[in-house]
């Protein structure tokens, strides 16, 4: 376990070292400086004490909750994007030629290694998440002076979709110790497939009368990892408080991450260096 925490802790000091974790936080802050000018314009208190206190109350936690995920849901887009294209070259820079050798002749494990690595990946995205989240909610809550907490579970589900990619990016960059095919199928699956899917499983599921399509069109939404699902209809439930409606999307989530990083650990394994 001490292993596995030092290389965590390295990775994330070479994330630093990079200016990943700069250029993360210095997007986070420009835009928590335009909401503070924006929010600085707006006088809320005049049209609150307008309304009765069982009103105010329930217009304020409505409004309160649009615009956070107004302002939220693009960006953690953006940011899984960015966190895709920064983090795919963690692996395949460890697995450069000398530096492997280096690490392989410390007391440590090959499966230490890999997850050392990983979960280094999901703290830089984690904490520069959880920096955005925090200040956005804290600036809302603050001029509204109405404080929901449950937003701040919305970077538990921005993490986890991050999470779910990453271990894809890890596999192939194990497989070919290059960052590019890692990056490509995980934007594939973010901006393409996954939504897609989405699509098809709430709308268009009915309107396929080909059973074998359908059966096919079935499998890929379970088997591709539903993170249009955890970024949209989830994040809206965990944000305003209502609890996740339905747990499917998170559980099928979870064991394909569970067995992509298995097998990458497998494979890393098995690896002649």
């Amino acid at each position: 376990m001490r292993n596995i925490f030092i290389i965590t802790w390295f990775t994330l000091r070479e994330a630093m070292a990079r200016k990943v974790f700069l250029f993360f936080a210095g997007i986070s802050i420009l835009v928590l400086l335009g909401s503070i000018l924006v929010f600085s314009l707006v006088d809320t208190q005049s049209f609150i004490s307008t309304m009765t206190q069982g009103q105010a109350d329930l217009v304020v936690s409505e409004i309160i909750a649009k615009l956070e995920l107004l302002i939220i849901s693009p960006l953690a887009g953006l940011c899984l994007l960015l966190a895709i294209f920064s983090s795919a070259s963690f692996v395949p820079v460890m697995l450069e030629k000398g530096t492997i050798d280096l690490l392989l002749s410390k007391p440590i494990s090959r499966p230490q290694l890999l997850i050392g690595k990983y979960l280094g990946g999901l703290l830089v995205v984690f904490l520069n998440i959880l920096f955005l989240i925090v200040g956005v909610w804290l600036i809302i809550s603050l001029k509204f002076s109405y404080w929901e907490f449950s937003f701040l579970l919305v970077s538990l589900t921005v993490t986890f979709a991050f999470a779910v990619l990453y271990s894809i990016i890890v596999l192939f960059g194990v497989i070919t110790r290059s960052s590019i095919l890692g990056m490509m199928v995980a934007y594939l699956i973010f901006l393409i497939l996954s939504p897609l899917l989405q699509l098809y499983k709430a709308e268009l599921h009915t309107f396929i009368e080909n059973g074998f399509a359908k059966t096919i069109l079935d499998g890929l939404y379970y088997i591709i990892p539903q993170t249009a699902e955890l970024m949209g209809k989830i994040t809206v439930e965990v944000a305003a408080g209502h609890g996740i409606e339905n747990y499917s999307p998170v559980i099928t989530s979870f064991f394909l991450l569970i067995l992509v990083m298995s097998f990458s650990i497998f494979l890393f394994r098995k690896k002649d260096f």
